[in-house]
């Protein structure tokens, strides 16, 4: 129960960090992919409807008596924002970052899906609401795998250089520890126990990494939205292992 609330305190609040800084900071390094929306006939406005729902949202899934209402929100708003995502991969087949930018709003979508069957009652449904949101997961892992890969330089430039051994070190080791996470996620062995270090291995990149960022640089809206989107997978990632 203790780990299903910290993991639902970092959803939440993450979730409501990354919808208030889209809302006070409109423009594309805030919003990323997610700036797809404005294309869309009345655009702004809707992405500043999912904005202040996912706002809304992740206020009660932090709630114990508004859990389920706070996923279901949630879980409607990053469906939304997976789908926005879409385009961009039809229009750039070949430029793996849109796979990515799409599988990290499903690995947010994931989390709602857990919040959903922590809360269901029927034991049919929670199970089946479970399997979903844990092969989701391990399918945004083997993602998360692959852009490491492809962006390798660009990942080993984002690790502290004051990190013993190397920048390049941590790249590799990160990268493959999202892949064994990604095999015993999908196989379901030590399911649990995987997706807990790869919410803590995001948490210390989301320290490490994006807090000296936000210091040395606090005017750069972009590393704001990161260091909120880091947190928001975080924490998603500890929701699908408290409903394993």
């Amino acid at each position: 129960m203790n780990r299903s609330m910290y993991a639902r305190g970092v959803f939440g609040a993450s979730a409501v960090l990354f919808g208030v800084l889209a809302l006070m900071w409109n423009d594309a390094g805030t919003w990323q992919a997610l700036s797809r929306f404005w294309a869309l006939p009345f655009g702004e406005a809707i992405g500043k409807v999912l904005m202040a729902a996912q706002i809304a949202g992740g206020i009660a899934i932090v709630l114990p008596q508004t859990i389920r209402i706070g996923s279901i929100v949630l879980g409607v708003v990053y469906a939304a924002c997976s789908l926005i995502c879409i385009p961009g991969i039809v229009a750039h087949p070949a430029t793996y970052a849109q796979y990515g930018s799409f599988f990290e709003q499903f690995s947010l979508l994931c989390g709602a899906i857990a919040g959903c069957a922590m809360t269901e009652k029927s034991a049919s449904r929670s199970a089946a609401l479970t399997r979903a949101a844990r092969i989701g997961l391990g399918l945004c892992a083997i993602s998360f795998t692959l852009a490491q890969i492809f962006y390798l330089r660009f990942t080993a430039d984002l690790v502290p250089a004051w990190i013993p051994p190397s920048q390049q070190f941590w790249a590799v080791l990160t990268t493959i520890a999202f892949a064994l996470a990604a095999i015993a996620i999908l196989i379901n062995r030590q399911a649990r126990l995987a997706t807990r270090l790869m919410a803590l291995m995001l948490g210390l990149f989301g320290l490490l990494v994006w807090v000296p960022m936000l210091v040395a640089h606090p005017e750069a809206h972009g590393n704001w939205s990161e260091f909120a989107l880091t947190f928001q997978i975080t924490g998603a990632a500890g929701m699908v292992a408290s409903s394993l």
